[in-house]
């Protein structure tokens, strides 16, 4: 008998996540490629919510927007519309292709957003290890986005990322990143800047893939230069389990989702603060 998710952790993670009361529409296609379509999950008959953009990780090498559907789903719950693309990894990309690929999808989910319940007026991104490095330097590098996805962004939450990581180690992290050249350019903390988004980063405390002084580095930049930038560290949540924390059987290793949540939707009703605006929303209690 056929099994709906591959029997890993995050299949099992995936089989547990039950879109009831969600509407979800796969497979867009938000640029050319095989990689280019992203899913969007929203609560049914939402309006104005903030809309989500959500990379997942995967080292630029890895990674399926099917393989996140539970990240994708507590979002969604929590009152949010949330789009999940997918990007281009290596070997066949390398630096920028990937932030190529997400501006790409983070101007398509503002200019659709209205038709699947979001606000394009209160963009939020996240994303996971390698997403979260997409995330943030979307927010932080202004080469990428336009000056309209720029104004819409209203916050940025990366989990586990890595924003100050030189030297880089290994072959493949090289080859990866050697279109830069100055590797220093590649690096989200060269791009720290007082006037972006405000960021929330959150990592574990004995994560060793991705160490917590990525978060705390970069936020001291940022708020050194007198930026918005907030950091959470969690001593029982790996580099995995920090996003696995999403799932609800798993949220009490680490409140990670309750931030992530909290976060987008205090920062949600800052942008559009008036209950008789056109764009107020109301989120779901958290569970």
């Amino acid at each position: 008998m056929a099994v709906p998710y591959p029997v890993t952790g995050l299949g099992i993670l995936n089989s547990l996540a039950s879109a009831a009361g969600l509407e979800v529409t796969r497979g867009i296609r938000y640029q050319e490629g095989p990689r280019g379509l992203l899913d969007i999950y929203a609560p049914k008959g939402v309006s104005g919510a903030p809309m989500v953009v959500f990379f997942y990780g995967g080292a630029w090498e890895s990674g399926e927007r099917a393989d996140y559907r539970f990240a994708a789903v507590a979002l969604a719950k929590r009152g949010f519309a949330v789009a999940v693309p997918d990007y281009r990894v290596y070997p066949q990309a390398r630096y920028p292709d990937f932030l190529i690929d997400g501006a790409k999808a983070v101007r398509w989910a503002r200019r659709n957003a209205e038709e699947f319940g979001g606000d394009p007026g209160l963009l939020f991104l996240t994303g996971h290890s390698a997403g979260a490095y997409i995330a943030v330097m979307l927010a932080l590098d202004t080469r990428w986005l336009d000056a309209g996805s720029l104004e819409a962004l209203a916050g940025v939450v990366g989990l586990a990322g890595p924003y100050d990581f030189l030297p880089l180690h290994g072959r493949v992290l090289n080859e990866i990143f050697a279109p830069a050249g100055d590797l220093a350019s590649a690096q989200p903390i060269t791009y720290a800047r007082a006037n972006a988004a405000p960021l929330l980063l959150l990592s574990g405390v004995t994560d060793k893939t991705v160490t917590p002084g990525n978060s705390r580095r970069l936020a001291a930049r940022i708020r050194g230069l007198g930026g918005d930038a907030e950091t959470r560290f969690y001593p029982r949540a790996s580099h995995v389990l920090i996003l696995g924390a999403f799932n609800p059987l798993l949220r009490p290793i680490a409140p990670v989702f309750r931030h992530t949540a909290s976060f987008i939707a205090a920062r949600a009703s800052i942008f559009r603060p008036k209950p008789d605006s056109p764009h107020f929303f109301r989120t779901t209690p958290l569970a």
